[in-house]
């Protein structure tokens, strides 16, 4: 192995539980384009079948997959339903993922978009509580009302859950699409954003049959 792909392969490794990792293999093996969870795991939405997006605020590769997904999701039948899973790998990530639920709690998920832009396009450095609740002040939420709902009992609860979700399907990076609860692919599997989207669309053909 040369060294620039040594190097790549360490700075990879050294972005796990930071902001996530996706690294393009080519070419990728139809077998290595998902894994399977064993076991599979029940929808928590009662009727539906589950696709499970796990994401984080800090990730790049999530924001530039996001838009796909949202334009996905549109196509997706009735009995399929997606949900937004957002991981903290370690303590510093924590805040982003309550973020992630505080607004889906206040419906303001309008501004769920508008996070990855503040962060990975304005390069605003809104990781903790502090600044999150600055930056939604900005959004014209009243900050005493965010924060009221960001501490409360029923979004830690909504953590606690995220967080068995991703040790349930073995997430170590992200972005990462869990498909009925039974697969599992990213774009670390597939070797691109729309490649994975393709792929979680042909395992969720393969569950329904």
């Amino acid at each position: 192995m040369s060294f620039k792909n040594l190097l790549v392969r360490a700075l990879a490794i050294a972005t796990v539980g930071a902001s996530a990792m996706f690294v393009s293999s080519s070419p990728v093996m139809a077998a290595e384009r998902y894994t399977t969870v064993e076991p599979a795991q029940p929808s928590d939405t009662t009727g539906k079948i589950e696709v499970l997006e796990f994401f984080a605020y800090s990730c790049p590769h999530c924001a530039r997959i996001e838009p796909m997904v949202e334009a996905w999701a549109k196509t997706l039948p009735d009995n399929v339903v997606l949900k937004q899973v957002p991981v903290a790998f370690n303590a510093s990530m924590k805040d982003l993922q309550k973020l992630y639920y505080t607004l889906e709690a206040l419906d303001r998920l309008d501004l769920h978009a508008k996070v990855f832009d503040a962060i990975h396009k304005e390069h605003q450095q809104i990781y903790d509580a502090k600044a999150i609740t600055g930056w939604i002040a900005d959004q014209g939420i009243d900050a005493k009302a965010f924060q009221d709902v960001f501490n409360s009992f029923g979004i830690q609860s909504k953590i606690t859950r995220a967080d068995e979700l991703t040790k349930v399907y073995n997430i170590d990076g992200t972005p990462s699409l869990a498909v009925a609860g039974k697969y599992v692919t990213s774009p670390t599997q597939t070797g691109s954003y729309e490649g994975t989207i393709k792929e979680a669309q042909s395992l969720l053909e393969k569950a329904e049959h």
